[in-house]
């Protein structure tokens, strides 16, 4: 991102400013009509992506180009002619009446001016895939089959994607990004600016950093407290990372590894409720899904997620005798209680949401609370400079969302209205023969492979496109559809060959990119996992009885724990090769075991779950009490 000088550094904070300030304005005293609140938010933004990210590398750092400045101003003027034309565009007739000459060379110029911010902002190949798109409007009607489609003139692309409002630029993703998620994203910005993100490192530390292998557990925490504000993986990578991975590798981690741990717990936070990096915002507007029952459904994912690496990092720091940190390098608890104030808003957050609030309500509360608590400390009171930087920060952060949102908006109109969506759908019906399984693995690839170098929230957009339409044609639940491509969406940050996360992770580690992308893809296995008993056993999305809930959880717990000893080669002691095998045979045979509903609703094998787990829990008390006697005699 440039860094400007002059009367243009003022000019860009102004508008930056200004439009979180009018998200925040609508989010407390009501949206405006679709065009008009989806054009003002473009209409500040798009330019944005011009003025503050260079076109190559040899642009100018400091100011924008001449090309630049042009292609601002003329993204100026799509949104003002629909927010001008609102009335008379909502009694037209879509995809009936005529589209006329200005309408498709505005359509058109808004089309090139968004993949072109999103070459800029995001990465290359999201445009590039963008771009695919649109070449396969023009090349359908000579394919045959399941992906053929009518010939469509330039002035219908351009209505599909320009002057309708429930897909395209200005379609519904859009909406929930100029709506719902903008303002979540000003409230993480408060939140980043009042060292609430230094609050979660502190509390990790003190929570973990004397325990063994403490640093790698800290990255852990931090990184899932902090991660589903951000929003963005690699952005979390970077936050919580240049604290955590040094300190892992001078307590002993190898570099790889460090960097690894940081890359899948800062992925994991996008899966972590309450906010689940706006992804569910998004989810319940596709879905129609209440947010609640969305956040109710990923919770207990997300705890196995990083369960499951916690495990894998105390292995690892017991087998290779890797010490946690000095007392003098642990945040006291009286200073962490001191400072949990900062909590607070979180907190509210999540109580509102809870209540039955809207998000948009909840979220104002959150952002008033964290404005009202920073008076309570010198070093964090919002003064007038520090608001107008954290407004600033807020539109920053806005401007990938707006314009990728709107690149997965195209997509999105492009597969619906060719009818694509329905045809990859058939084709993964036909190669996996109608099996379920097969298909869902097909569909894996697929979303995985969408989501390579993408963020989370298009990632996941253009994913369920393509594969929540053959995830529902096979009878899968919406919600349970739209939450198994979401994960694979989310861990394609971490998927080689494009991780992008884990590159971050091995840029500040000073690590191989690759060799840490598939370190931290093995320490995220559990998440590959997670997806498919959601489809198999709806009670890992806690929609089931008592009693079959608490059942499939001690299942995968144990799944969790056999399969981290598996990889790690570690139980209380260093395991041969032969007791790691079976460690592996186990951990599948539960995991296979956990999504087979006639097994796992049997109630004798109910009772003889709970009973293990009775039994375990009294071993390890008596092992406990019998050890502390043990130390005790010793000693006198």
């Amino acid at each position: 991102m440039r860094e400007l000088k002059g009367w243009m550094k003022w000019l860009v904070s102004i508008c930056l400013v200004a439009v979180a300030l009018f998200h925040l304005y609508t989010a407390i005293f009501g949206v405006f009509q679709p065009r008009v609140q989806r054009g003002i938010h473009l209409l500040i933004l798009l330019p944005m992506a011009f003025l503050l990210y260079p076109a190559t590398k040899k642009s100018p750092k400091d100011r924008p180009s001449v090309l630049d400045v042009i292609m601002a101003l003329l993204a100026i003027a799509p949104p003002i002619y629909l927010m001008l034309m609102n009335d008379t565009l909502n009694m037209r007739m879509e995809l009936f009446d005529p589209v006329s000459t200005v309408e498709t060379i505005l359509g058109w110029i808004n089309i090139v001016l968004i993949i072109e911010a999103v070459r800029r902002t995001v990465v290359p190949a999201m445009a590039i895939l963008i771009g695919i798109f649109f070449v396969y409007i023009f090349i359908a009607p000579f394919l045959g089959g399941i992906f053929y489609s009518k010939p469509m003139d330039l002035s219908r692309i351009a209505e599909i994607n320009y002057l309708i409002t429930s897909d395209g630029i200005y379609g519904s993703i859009v909406g929930v990004t100029a709506t719902f998620v903008a303002v979540f994203v000003i409230f993480g910005a408060f939140m980043q600016n009042t060292k609430t993100g230094e609050y979660f490192t502190n509390l990790a530390v003190s929570l973990a950093g004397k325990s063994v292998g403490g640093p790698a557990k800290i990255a852990v925490i931090s990184s899932g407290l902090f991660g589903s504000i951000s929003g963005v993986a690699a952005a979390n990578v970077y936050a919580t990372g240049v604290f955590t991975i040094p300190l892992m590798k001078r307590l002993g981690y190898r570099a790889q590894f460090a960097g690894a741990v940081e890359s899948a717990a800062s992925t994991g936070g996008l899966l972590m409720p309450p906010i689940m990096g706006a992804g569910a915002f998004v989810m319940s507007e596709i879905t129609g899904v209440a947010y609640v029952h969305i956040i109710k459904a990923a919770v207990l994912g997300a705890i196995f997620y990083y369960l499951s690496i916690l495990m894998r990092v105390h292995f690892v720091a017991k087998k290779e005798g890797l010490r946690g940190m000095d007392d003098s390098e642990v945040i006291s608890t009286k200073q962490i209680l001191k400072d949990s104030y900062q909590l607070i808003p979180l907190i509210l957050l999540v109580i509102f949401l809870v209540i039955g609030f809207s998000p948009f309500i909840a979220a104002v509360y959150g952002i008033l609370a964290t404005f009202l608590l920073t008076f309570l400390s010198k070093e964090t009171m919002m003064t007038p400079a520090k608001l107008w930087d954290t407004f600033e920060l807020s539109g920053k952060n806005l401007i990938m969302l707006a314009v990728s949102c709107a690149g997965a908006g195209m997509v999105i109109s492009i597969v619906t209205n060719t009818g694509l969506a329905l045809g990859i759908a058939s084709v993964i019906q036909s190669w996996s023969g109608g099996v379920l399984l097969p298909a869902l693995m097909l569909i894996m690839v697929t979303s995985i492979l969408m989501g390579m170098g993408m963020p989370c929230t298009p990632a996941y957009i253009v994913a369920v496109t393509i594969g929540g339409p053959a995830l529902q044609a096979m009878g899968i639940n919406v919600l349970t559809a739209h939450l198994f491509v979401f994960y694979f969406a989310i861990l394609a940050e971490i998927t080689p060959p494009v991780s992008i996360a884990s590159y971050c992770g091995a840029a500040i580690a000073g690590s191989d990119p690759l060799k840490t992308g598939f370190e931290a893809m093995k320490l995220a296995t559990v998440g590959f996992i997670i997806p498919y008993i959601f489809v198999f056993n709806p009670a890992l999305m806690l929609n089931g009885s008592f009693l079959e809930i608490v059942t499939l959880v001690i299942v995968v717990l144990y799944a969790v724990i056999t399969l981290a000893s598996a990889f790690r080669g570690y139980l209380h002691r260093v395991l041969t090769k032969v007791e790691r095998s079976i460690m592996g045979v186990i951990s599948a045979a539960l995991i296979i075991g956990s999504c087979n509903l006639t097994i796992m609703h049997n109630m004798a094998v109910q009772i003889a779950i709970l009973a293990s787990a009775v039994l375990i829990v009294v071993l390890y008390v008596l092992a406990r009490v019998k050890k502390s006697s043990g130390g005790t005699a010793a000693t006198a």
